[in-house]
């Protein structure tokens, strides 16, 4: 009779917290206590040890089911999402794990998250925490109710931000998922959402056909989307939000810049914002000034020089479930890599002007990438190289010393000695085509 009392308990206990829990493991480590057939407690009876987890990403705060006063009932305690999150040792995000199945939503327990992330091969991170969406979605400007204005979220997962932008009142969301599984799920949300299943960060491959989504051409998204070509000095009509992959932020982040300053690719449509989360050592490098050879760049030229820039939050890695290799790899760094920023790159309104226009802008990118291939090296002995005996004249004319060298060279000097090179009838762009045509056998073999 006490086996059939346990087992009545256990039913009334199931049907009473399921409701909120969600899940048939809602029972795991609550206490049962076994009663005898009076309904009384059975003295020296062992405890059955249950408890209930629930990550809920679209609530204001995980819900921690605790005991009530009669040790009988459970009630739910709802506990901030900040102090929920330090005692798992977690904050704002999470690495992507396997998409949930559809019977399951976005439920995942976290134990499982956790060990699921730990067999990936390959990584992408999201945001799970609903405060860090709220501060994200805050970060995007009030201008989130204005029509002309679309957001693109890049692989949102399970769409904690998403449903953020939406409840914000943002007029119009594009999510961008590279995943079919995530692509399902954000069907399902309300609002103002369109989904596609495209990854951002790999459109316009090199090379010519019809590539299957993922893979997507910027002209067909855009088209689609019934986005039109805007002026370069009109407002931002697209803002970009998303991690940057984390195993090539470099090489996208170049890709990026050149695409912007030849208005190809997205630029084609305007001055897009890109509001990315990037490692902290590669945000450092972005940053870094003249004189620091060892980091001063030309993609940091190029950013400088085309964007403001702007740190907008920094998360730390520990708030992340990584795989082994990515923390092995962010170790190496000189850098300090203890977060994951979250960075503005606003394209200038002004930037086409005063004689660079995206036909000649691949010279300022040659110019650029040449200097910086050997930062030690005497600029005058490149502008020579370019145009003999022209090196002295160009650094009188913007007051430079002549043993200055190309890593000591500021970003907007860069600029403005382009100018003066671009207007001067003594030098030749030869020295451009051998740069041109390795690029080009470079695109072909790709």
């Amino acid at each position: 009779m006490s086996t059939q009392m346990c087992r009545v308990v256990e039913l009334m206990m199931r049907s009473a917290c399921c409701p909120t829990i969600r899940s048939r493991s809602c029972l795991r480590k609550t206490v049962l206590v076994p009663v005898g057939p009076s309904g009384l407690s059975v003295p020296g009876a062992p405890m059955l040890h249950r408890r209930a987890y629930s990550l809920d990403s679209f609530s204001s705060g995980p819900v921690r089911p605790t005991l009530g006063t009669s040790s009988q009932q459970p009630h739910v305690v709802r506990t901030s999402s900040t102090s929920a999150l330090s005692h798992r040792n977690l904050s704002a995000v999470a690495v992507q794990l396997r998409p949930p199945s559809p019977r399951r939503g976005s439920q995942r327990g976290l134990k499982e998250n956790v060990r699921h992330s730990r067999v990936l091969k390959e990584s992408r991170n999201f945001i799970v925490d609903p405060e860090l969406a709220q501060l994200v979605t805050e970060h995007l400007g009030p201008d989130l109710q204005d029509a002309k204005t679309v957001i693109f979220d890049c692989n949102p997962g399970p769409g904690v931000l998403t449903r953020t932008l939406l409840n914000a009142g943002a007029r119009r969301v594009v999510a961008l998922e590279c995943n079919k599984s995530y692509v399902h799920e954000l069907k399902e949300l309300e609002g103002q959402l369109e989904v596609v299943h495209c990854n951002f960060f790999k459109l316009d491959p090199i090379g010519h056909g019809n590539p299957k989504p993922p893979v997507m051409y910027t002209d067909k998204l855009f088209t689609d989307l019934g986005i039109s070509e805007a002026c370069w000095t009109d407002d931002v009509p697209v803002k970009v939000v998303g991690f940057l992959p984390q195993n090539n932020e470099r090489s996208i982040l170049l890709k990026m810049v050149y695409a912007l300053f030849e208005q190809r690719s997205i630029y084609r449509y305007g001055r897009i914002e890109l509001n990315l989360f990037i490692s902290e050592s590669e945000y450092l490098k972005l940053m870094s000034s003249p004189g620091e050879m060892m980091h001063y760049r030309a993609s940091s030229v190029l950013w400088q020089m085309s964007c403001d820039i702007e740190l907008l939050h920094k998360e730390p890695w520990e708030s992340f479930v990584a795989p082994s290799r990515q923390s092995a790899s962010a170790a190496k760094s000189k850098f300090p890599n203890d977060h994951l920023c979250l960075v503005r790159l606003c394209p200038r309104a002004d930037l086409f002007s005063a004689g660079l226009t995206p036909s000649n802008s691949y010279t300022l990118l040659m110019m650029v990438k040449q200097c910086l291939a050997k930062r030690k090296a005497k600029l005058i002995d490149r502008l020579n190289l370019w145009s003999p005996d022209s090196g002295s004249k160009l650094l009188s004319e913007m007051n430079m010393q002549e043993d200055i060298q190309t890593g000591h060279v500021y970003p907007e000097e860069y600029l403005k000695l382009f100018q003066l090179m671009d207007k001067s009838q003594e030098f030749t762009q030869s020295w451009l085509y051998e740069e041109i045509l390795e690029n080009t056998q470079r695109e072909g073999r790709g």
